[in-house]
């Protein structure tokens, strides 16, 4: 589903925020999301970046700089990995990342845009950036 920002304000994404929470609309505001950024306060090349449906439902999420994750079959999935939301498991599967779609982790501005992208958000937030964004 095609998201949009909520209004024109600027959201300031700078390294000493260590979580946000963005609103997000479907285009005929039937449906609300929130877009989540964290950043590790220590590890700058640590992060999430995860789309909620109505408030609780994780629809995705990309986590890097950090741990592998070990799936319900207990595969272990290196850093970064996504989280796509499956049917019965809600977010405990976690995929390795396309590099066609996320090109380089460490670039956290571009991988913003990459995961606004991912998921869909036509008319993202407008974001002041920041100095390690």
């Amino acid at each position: 589903m095609a998201k949009v920002r909520e209004d024109e304000q600027e959201w300031d994404i700078s390294s000493s925020q260590a979580r946000i929470e963005i609103p997000l609309f479907s285009e005929d505001n039937s449906e609300k999301f929130i877009l989540d950024i964290r950043r590790h306060r220590f590890n700058l090349l640590k992060g999430t970046l995860q789309n909620r449906a109505r408030g609780c439902i994780i629809l995705a999420r990309l986590d890097y700089g950090g741990a592998p994750h070990r799936n319900p079959d207990d595969q272990e999935i290196p850093s970064p990995h996504l989280h796509v939301y499956k049917e019965g498991y809600g977010d405990k599967w976690a995929y390795l990342i396309d590099p066609q779609i996320f090109s380089n982790t460490e670039d956290h501005w571009k991988t913003l845009h990459e995961f606004l992208d991912y998921c869909n958000v036509i008319r993202p937030p407008h974001f002041k950036r920041g100095l390690f964004t």
